[in-house]
């Protein structure tokens, strides 16, 4: 079975409203919110990777989760 390409398949949050929002901002707002968005993901990757090796897996799976939409936010933008 093949995965869609489509953008609002590949990234859920392409379609909110605040995302055509983070769109028309200038370039170096962007560029804060991606870094910012980059760091969110990375501090929620290791918090599930810690959690998971102390056999917390509930929290692990909801750091995950936030690292997975911290990342699609980030691909909202463009990299300068």
């Amino acid at each position: 079975m093949t995965r869609s390409s489509r953008p609002e398949v590949r990234n859920p949050l392409v379609n909110l409203p605040a995302a055509q929002m983070i769109r028309q901002l200038s370039p170096e707002a962007q560029h804060a919110i991606r870094l910012l968005c980059k760091d969110i993901a990375a501090d929620a990757r290791a918090r599930a990777e810690k959690c998971w090796r102390t056999h917390k897996a509930p929290m692990a799976a909801y750091w995950k989760a936030v690292a997975v939409y911290a990342t699609h936010a980030a691909r909202l933008i463009k990299p300068n």
